[in-house]
C-alpha cells in the first residue's frame, strides 16, 4: 500500500507519501491544476493514473475507470463556508503498474485504488478518519468523524461511504445518522433501517503526516496503513456484511480543546 498527497499550502507546495514503511515529504517548486490534472515538478496526477519523479521513488500507474459516489460527500454542506471540505473521487479502480522505492520493485498489478481531496485552511481540531477497499468481497469502506466548527458555534459531524458489491450506501449527520458508539477503536452508527459497527485496531501509533492549520502545513498527524478492521453492516436486523482486513489506513486525532 503506497498513498501519494499532492498540495498546495501558503507555505509551499509539496508531496507527502506514505507506505507501510513510514512517511516522507518533499518539497515541490511548482504545482499546478489544469484540465483535471496536478502537475508537480517531474510528477502528474490524473484520473488516467499517477507518474512518480521523486528522489528515490519512480514509476507509474495506471487507473481503471473511477467509481465515484452517486452525490457530494458533504452533502448540504457543501454550500457552507468550512474550514476543510472533504471530496471522494472514487471509492474503488483498479490499479497496473509498479513503483520503485529504495531500490525495491513494487507491483501494483490487479490492485484497488482510492482517490480523494481535501481544501480549506485547516483540518478540524479532533477526527477520526478511515478507508478500507481491501477486504475478501468487493468493498470499499471510508468514515470520518470530526469536530466541526460551523457559524460561530460546533458540532460532531459524521461522513460514511461504503461501495459494497456495486451498491452506495451513505450514513452522514445531513441523513440523520446518529453515533451510539464512538471511541478510538469502536464506532457504532445507525441510521434508519441501516447499523454499522467498525472495530480497529492500529498496529502502532502511526506515521507523522504534516497536516494544514490556518493555511500552513504547520501541524503534524499520525496515519496508520495497515490498521486491522472488521466492518459490520446490518439492514433491518439481517446481515449485510461481515468483513476482515489488516490493511485499512487510518488517522486519529483526540480533542485536546480549542
Amino acid at each position: 500500500m503506497v498513498a501519494f498527497i499532492p498540495g498546495q499550502a501558503e507555505s509551499g507546495a509539496f508531496i507527502q507519501l506514505i507506505s507501510q514503511e513510514g512517511a516522507q515529504q518533499f518539497e515541490i517548486s511548482n504545482l499546478t491544476v489544469r484540465d483535471g490534472m496536478i502537475r508537480a515538478d517531474r510528477c502528474w496526477f490524473s484520473r488516467q493514473g499517477c507518474h512518480i519523479v521523486l528522489p528515490g521513488i519512480s514509476g507509474e500507474i495506471s487507473y481503471g475507470p473511477f467509481a465515484p459516489l452517486s452525490s457530494d460527500i458533504m452533502g448540504p454542506f457543501r454550500f457552507f463556508p468550512m474550514e476543510c471540505r472533504h471530496g471522494v473521487l472514487s471509492m474503488a479502480h483498479t490499479l497496473q503498474g509498479s513503483i520503485i522505492m529504495d531500490g525495491h520493485l513494487h507491483s501494483f498489478d490487479g490492485g484497488l485504488g482510492y482517490v480523494e481531496k481535501d481544501s480549506g485552511t485547516s483540518f478540524p481540531r479532533s477526527y477520526l478518519w478511515m478507508q478500507c477497499s481491501d477486504f475478501s468481497e468487493p468493498c470499499s469502506v471510508m468514515v470520518s468523524i470530526a469536530h466541526i466548527p460551523f457559524c460561530g458555534s460546533s458540532f460532531r459531524g459524521c461522513i460514511c461511504a461504503i461501495l459494497y458489491q456495486g451498491r452506495e450506501y451513505r450514513l452522514a449527520t445531513y441523513r440523520g445518522v446518529k453515533v451510539p458508539s464512538f471511541s478510538p477503536e469502536h464506532i457504532c452508527l445507525s441510521q434508519g433501517r441501516f447499523l454499522l459497527e467498525l472495530d480497529i485496531a492500529p498496529s502502532h501509533m502511526g506515521h507523522p503526516l504534516r497536516a494544514p492549520q490556518c493555511g500552513q502545513m504547520s501541524n503534524t498527524i499520525r496515519e496508520s496503513c495497515n490498521a486491522h478492521l472488521r466492518a459490520k453492516l446490518w439492514k433491518r436486523g439481517k446481515p449485510v456484511f461481515d468483513l476482515q482486513s489488516n490493511h485499512a489506513a487510518y488517522e486519529y486525532v483526540p480533542d485536546h480543546g480549542s
